[in-house]
């Protein structure tokens, strides 16, 4: 019993010792002296110029591709046989490009004085003389030009004189685009009866140039429609009122998009109509008569 006793008041005697302990207090760590880091060297190198490469594919001229008209396919006219034209009237007529509605075909961007010689240089188009053998005038399309030929006469010529040595030069003149003002179409007005249809066809047309001693508009070459019609239908006109119009100079003649008027018709005399009427007004009046004739033929061939 005894050494129990002893036993506990030695554990609380312990016990008692370690609680009037103080606890040590730990010293702060110090901190570790800060050490700049050594200067880096600028290792950022200066642009390099580089060559600027160049663009595979030109740029566009606008905000759209525009469709290429030279590859446009020409569209055939309807064949017609001799015996299925009941009628059949040939007109001549005068295009005037001072006339606000054919002021487009002698745009500075494309005339079609510059595209029919352009056509006749390369071979593409022939040119038939105005002229026959006795110097009158000739629209049958019987004397070919020579490329040569058709540029001097649509050029036209001038003589130099020297007065050094007394000779006379016959020289080229330059071309001038804007002599041509006129422009004369041959064609023929028929009545298809398999197809009931009364249409007119052209047949040729010629650039007119005035002439100062006849005091005339006269032709420098005729070209046969037909062979024209491929080269014009690639050729993109000049479309006034909308820039993405697609209208060829064939369209504007096979749509009859000129405004024109008659200088002859066939006649028995082969007569002009400056040729037996001098007022050019009354010119004007019997151009109208007959146009309107060759309408009320058309309108009379219809029963109602």
């Amino acid at each position: 019993m005894k050494r129990i006793l002893s036993i506990a008041i030695l554990v609380l005697l312990t016990t008692f010792a370690f609680a009037q302990k103080k606890p040590t207090k730990l010293a702060p760590k110090k901190a570790a002296p800060v050490v700049a880091a050594p200067p880096v060297a600028d290792t950022v190198k200066a642009p390099v110029k580089t060559a600027k490469k160049k663009l595979k594919v030109p740029p566009k001229d606008g905000f759209y591709a525009r469709k290429d008209i030279d590859s446009t396919e020409m569209v055939p006219l309807a064949d017609v046989r001799e015996e299925d034209v009941f009628y059949a009237k040939r007109i001549w007529r005068e295009i005037d490009l001072r006339d606000t509605v054919n002021s487009v075909l002698k745009s500075p961007k494309s005339r079609l004085i510059d595209v029919l010689i352009a056509a006749i240089k390369k071979d593409e188009l022939t040119a038939y003389s105005p002229i026959d053998s006795a110097l009158n005038e000739d629209d049958a399309f019987l004397n070919p030009m020579s490329a040569d030929s058709a540029s001097k006469s649509a050029l036209g010529t001038a003589e130099v004189s020297n007065n050094k040595t007394g000779t006379v030069t016959t020289v080229v003149n330059d071309f001038n685009p804007e002599l041509f003002l006129k422009f004369r179409i041959k064609e023929d007005w028929i009545f298809d009866t398999k197809r009931s249809v009364f249409e007119p066809r052209i047949v040729g047309i010629a650039p007119l140039k005035y002439n100062e001693v006849s005091k005339q508009w006269q032709p420098v070459f005729w070209v046969y429609y037909p062979e024209a019609r491929e080269i014009l239908t690639k050729k993109r006109l000049i479309n006034t009122n909308n820039d993405a119009s697609s209208l060829s100079f064939d369209d504007f003649f096979i749509r009859r998009l000129f405004s024109s008027y008659i200088v002859k018709e066939s006649n028995p005399g082969d007569n002009k109509i400056r040729d037996i009427i001098t007022d050019p007004r009354e010119r004007l009046y019997e151009s109208e008569r007959i146009k309107k004739s060759v309408l009320d033929y058309e309108q009379g061939l219809w029963e109602y």
